[in-house]
């Protein structure tokens, strides 16, 4: 089954947008946490500093009376050393979170009197204990440095709210150690945190909307040079015309340069595609030739038995033979096929090749290795020296050595190098390249009667360039053409 289709501008959308989302919620799950704490810290602060405010008071000895209990409408208790509401906040009618439940003062004789009452301040007083057993010691007058932070509620005059709680000791000189309890409303810092949220939730809705189509259009406008391009190429193969080029952006980025390496690709494409072509086409007008001779021979000595030219008709056999036997070879290097990896002796490889050719000389040092075809490295030099007999006057010369220099497409190192040498007329310069390409004969060879097809050179080209190595041309001192192979030393 096919996938479905996902475009790349969906996919860069929705990525960017969960990356801004996983970004917004942890941003914003840290400034709901930051102001919180920083809101909750201010109420205590508000809280010890109302409770402070009323120690003061106790420190010198004020009447419960003349305390400021009633300011702002904040909670307020003070309670004795046996957990007994000793002065409260006028219109306090509920209260939780201080350890003392009670919202009235009770004297001393109705908390003693009491059965309930006991039992509560008892417990008070237990608490109130635990907290002397972590509290300091402090002189008649003194208030306590160490603060306990709680959070509770209280309702007051009808009206119930959250608050933070802040408990501070003072020590009188009359009426022993008392704890007063101050609340700071927590309100506000609901209603920050609330609104926040609020802004949050409506906000971050919009602002992803908002990446989402930014990134929208941004890789819309990004992608469009690709789009172009796809349909550039869709058009090439629908048409097969491969002179056609997709459009380069000018914007020197990987779309441009995308655009580039694909032209390149088309260029080297036709270029192989009308190689291909030339191919073809120049090998059925070589195998045209001989096939046609071979056939009018045949029809002749089927109509004329004594006319027929049977040297001429092997010849034109033998042709086409050979002919068929470079196509093959051709077409093996065309489709990357890799050289053996064998051991092949130079030397007596090209005494092999000499051997009974006219006029032909060889001149070899020992040893000359390299890895390779036997097969084809025979074929190279055969070329070589077929070459080299057909233009030479008298006399062709075919030297092997050692070389410490440059081979060509294997880097530096030590080569193998033959050197085929004829006293001919030469190569032109300006025809020094083209007489390597498949099918070309320059004007002096072009009978086929002495020449070939024009595939020697072009072969002996290629299987040294797939053994890693080169074949070029020159002038010999003499005046005539020099064709030096250049292999990598085994």
């Amino acid at each position: 089954m096919s996938r479905p289709f996902a475009s790349v501008r969906a996919r860069a959308t929705l990525a960017a947008t969960l990356v801004v989302a996983v970004a917004l919620v942890a941003a914003g799950t840290a400034v709901l946490l930051s102001l919180r704490s920083n809101l909750l810290g201010e109420a205590g602060t508000q809280a010890e500093r109302s409770a402070r405010e009323v120690a003061t008071g106790l420190a010198f000895a004020k009447p419960y009376d003349d305390l400021p209990l009633d300011v702002d409408d904040r909670p307020v208790q003070v309670v004795d050393e046996e957990g007994r509401l000793v002065a409260a906040s006028e219109d306090l009618e509920r209260i939780s979170g201080t350890g003392v439940d009670a919202v009235k003062p009770q004297p001393a004789a109705t908390a003693r009197d009491g059965g309930d009452d006991d039992d509560d301040a008892a417990d008070a007083a237990d608490a109130a204990d635990d907290d002397d057993d972590h509290g300091e010691s402090l002189e008649p007058g003194e208030i306590g440095a160490r603060t306990t932070v709680s959070d509770g509620s209280a309702t007051i005059d009808g009206d119930t709210e959250d608050y933070r709680f802040a408990a501070v000791p003072v020590e009188t000189e009359d009426r022993g150690r008392l704890t007063v309890y101050a609340g700071a409303p927590l309100s506000a810092e609901h209603g920050a945190v609330n609104t926040a949220l609020t802004v949050m939730l409506i906000g971050f809705p919009v602002l992803l909307a908002v990446v989402a189509w930014v990134t929208w259009l941004v890789t819309r406008r990004a992608l469009r040079p690709v789009e172009g391009i796809r349909r550039e190429m869709a058009a090439i193969t629908a048409s097969e015309d491969l002179a056609r080029r997709v459009p380069v952006p000018d914007t020197h980025d990987e779309v441009a340069r995308l655009a580039s390496t694909t032209n390149e690709t088309l260029t080297a494409l036709e270029s192989s595609v009308e190689r291909q072509r030339r191919f073809v086409a120049d090998a059925s007008h070589e195998l045209r030739s001989p096939i046609a001779s071979l056939r009018t021979q045949l029809e002749v000595a089927a109509a004329h038995p004594e006319l027929l030219d049977l040297d001429g008709a092997v010849e034109d056999t033998v042709r086409l033979q050979r002919l068929a036997a470079d196509l093959l070879l051709l077409a093996r290097l065309d489709a990357g096929e890799r050289p053996a990896d064998a051991r092949v002796d130079l030397a007596a490889l090209a005494r092999e090749a000499a051997e009974g050719r006219r006029g032909v000389r060889v001149r070899a040092e020992e040893d000359v290795t390299v890895a390779g075809s036997r097969g084809q490295l025979e074929r190279v030099l055969a070329n070589l020296l077929d070459n080299a007999q057909r233009h030479a006057r008298s006399a062709v010369e075919v030297s092997v050595r050692r070389d410490e220099g440059p081979h060509g497409a294997g880097g530096g190192g030590q080569a193998a190098v033959v050197a085929v040498a004829d006293d001919g007329e030469g190569v032109p310069a300006a025809d020094r390249e083209r007489i390597f390409e498949r099918f070309v004969r320059l004007d002096a060879a072009r009978s086929r009667d002495d020449g070939g097809a024009g595939l020697g050179l072009a072969i002996a080209r290629d299987v040294a360039l797939r053994h890693g190595g080169t074949l070029t041309v020159r002038d010999t001192p003499a005046g005539g053409a020099l064709f030096e192979l250049r292999l990598p030393g085994a």
